[in-house]
């Protein structure tokens, strides 16, 4: 029996592009959701924010329960919450496959990230753009996925902020072998690129996907465009 993690199996592929809901039509979201699915898409970020953590409200536990109905794909929860560990088991019942919390919220991650861990789904840790790095190095090793936001996180369509990937590639040193990084903000063709470099191999795309026609074209573009950095290195 093959006991390997999704999140493990995911990064062998050193580039995986994860479309971001929040850029999504939530007008028609089935039919985002079935267009992400026919252009390749294997996983869906969905940011969950309160208002508190960062100056916006999205969606709950029930909008993830919806999408988990009308598809199979991984579901890569953001919880951009206070006191997340209340409501890590209504996402994990909704449906998340993943589930990130802040280092901002929970400056001691260690036991959400093992009741994370126990409830079935894949622990991730995230750094905010500006916190200082060594808030959480000492953790880095108890999660699968570490997203660092390379924009300030709140809002969608940001700009991308370079200076980021000192912190990537400090990440990429911490966490384990078999780890995702994790990226969000600002990703696009002109971007993407120094973020491989840098050791990414998680790539959260919100615009960068959405304003495009045709979604598989774009997110084939983005690959090739982290891909020709890679091997031009």
């Amino acid at each position: 029996m093959n006991s390997e993690s999704w999140t493990s199996r995911l990064a062998k592929e050193r580039v995986v592009i994860v479309p971001s809901l929040l850029a999504a039509d939530f007008a028609n979201l089935e039919r985002e959701i079935r267009k992400l699915e026919a252009g390749g898409a294997q996983v869906l970020h969905i940011d969950v924010m309160d208002g508190l953590l960062v100056p916006n409200i999205t969606v709950g536990a029930p909008v993830v329960a919806s999408i988990r109905k009308v598809t199979s794909l991984k579901l890569d929860v953001h919880l951009m919450i206070v006191e997340p560990e209340r409501y890590v088991e209504a996402f994990r019942k909704a449906g998340a496959d993943s589930l990130s919390v802040h280092i901002e919220a929970v400056p001691d991650p260690t036991e959400i990230l093992q009741k994370i861990r126990a409830l079935g789904a894949t622990p991730g840790l995230v750094l905010n753009y500006g916190t200082p790095l060594e808030k959480i190095a000492p953790y880095a090793q108890l999660a699968d996925v570490l997203l660092t936001m390379s924009v300030p996180a709140g809002f969608g369509g940001q700009k991308f902020h370079p200076d980021v990937l000192d912190s990537v590639r400090v990440l990429r040193k911490l966490a384990r072998p078999d780890a995702l990084i994790e990226i969000d903000g600002g990703i696009d063709v002109d971007t993407i690129g120094s973020a491989a470099e840098a050791g990414v191999n998680f790539f959260v795309v919100g615009t960068g996907v959405f304003r495009a026609e045709d979604y598989g074209a774009q997110m084939k573009l983005l690959k090739k465009a982290a891909f020709n950095a890679l091997s031009a290195r």
